[in-house]
């Protein structure tokens, strides 16, 4: 489990690294200020969430269980969350209202939450 979630916390930093610098290059002149900056939101999020499941993969606080579950619940906080985000963010230019699909952004977001309690759970339960 550990190689999948370390493989997948390095993928989803790469894509936050080479969205970032689409966004702050290639969609500066396309977006308007609101609109960057929220898709600089939802790239901030994937990064934080990269850098939180390296962790995961590598910390020995965690049953394989543990991190089973938190890989779950972030990957798809992250896709829900940063995904929406992105897809808002820029239907200025790709001309599709994803409004309706503003409503899976706090889904994420609590996933994501959901992710980081399951990991203190577990660190508070540690009886090392």
């Amino acid at each position: 489990m550990e190689r999948k979630i370390t493989s997948v916390a390095v993928v989803m930093g790469m894509t936050a690294i080479i969205l970032g610098a689409f966004g702050a290059h290639a969609l500066k002149k396309q977006l308007t200020v609101d609109e960057l900056v929220t898709f600089e939101t939802g790239v901030k999020y994937q990064l934080y969430h990269a850098l939180f499941l390296l962790f995961v993969g590598l910390t020995t606080l965690v049953t394989e269980k543990g991190k089973k579950t938190i890989f779950q619940l972030v990957l798809f906080g992250v896709i829900f969350f940063s995904g929406s985000i992105y897809l808002l963010a820029t239907k200025t230019i790709s001309g599709i209202d994803f409004k309706p699909l503003g409503i899976i952004t706090p889904i994420g977001g609590t996933l994501l939450i959901l992710g980081w309690a399951v990991l203190l759970w577990h660190i508070l339960k540690d009886k090392r």
